[in-house]
C-alpha cells in the first residue's frame, strides 16, 4: 500500500519518525546522566529534548494518521496501525506528563518525571516494532514499484519488465 503523503517520492511519516524517536529516547539518556552524576545541565537538556520531541511527535503523527486512514478496514494492517497509533498517543502523553512535572524544577525534576519519560521510551520500543511490522511485513507505505533495481523515486520511470514489485508480482 503506497503512502498518501509523500515528499520527493518518499513517505513523509517514515522520514519524520526519526525526530521524535531520537529526541525522546535521548531525553531518557540525559535524565539518567543527570541522576547518576548530579549534573543539572543534563536535566535541562532532557527537558528541551522532550519539548522538541513532543512537537515533532505531533507533526509526525499527522501524515501517519492520513496513511492509516487509507488502509482497508478489516485487515491486519489496519489493526496493527491502530495499535501503533494509539500506542504512540500513550508515548506522547507519558512524555507530556514528564514535561509538565519538570516545569517548576527543570534543573532537578522529580523522580516521577524520569519514571514517566522512561515508561514512554519503553512503550515507544513496542510502537516502533509495530511500525516496522507495518512497513517491513505488511508493506504499508511501500511504493508498489519497489524492488532491488527500481529507478530513483525522483523519476517517473515504470518498473522494468521482468522485475518484481514489493507485492511480489512480476511486471512484464
Amino acid at each position: 500500500m503506497e503512502s498518501r503523503v509523500k515528499v520527493l517520492g518518499h513517505p513523509l511519516h517514515q522520514m519524520l519518525i526519526v525526530f521524535p524517536l531520537g529526541l525522546l529516547a535521548t531525553a531518557v539518556v540525559f535524565d539518567f546522566i543527570a541522576r547518576i552524576s548530579d549534573y543539572s545541565t543534563a536535566a535541562v537538556v532532557a527537558h528541551y529534548l522532550i519539548s522538541a520531541g513532543l512537537i515533532s511527535g505531533v507533526v509526525t503523527a499527522i501524515p501517519g494518521f492520513i496513511d492509516w486512514l487509507a488502509i482497508p478496514k478489516g485487515t491486519r494492517a489496519y489493526r496493527v496501525g491502530l495499535l501503533h497509533g494509539l500506542g504512540n498517543v500513550v508515548v506522547l502523553l507519558l512524555y507530556f506528563g514528564s514535561w509538565v512535572m519538570r516545569r517548576g524544577a527543570v534543573e532537578a525534576p522529580e523522580t516521577m518525571a524520569t519514571v514517566l519519560s522512561t515508561a514512554g521510551a519503553l512503550v515507544a520500543l513496542v510502537t516502533g516494532w509495530l511500525g516496522g511490522e507495518l512497513v517491513d511485513r505488511l508493506g504499508v507505505g511501500v511504493d508498489p514499484g519497489a524492488h532491488l533495481d527500481a529507478p530513483s523515486s525522483l523519476t517517473h520511470d515504470k518498473v522494468p519488465a521482468g522485475h518484481y514489485s514489493a507485492s511480489g508480482m512480476a511486471h512484464e
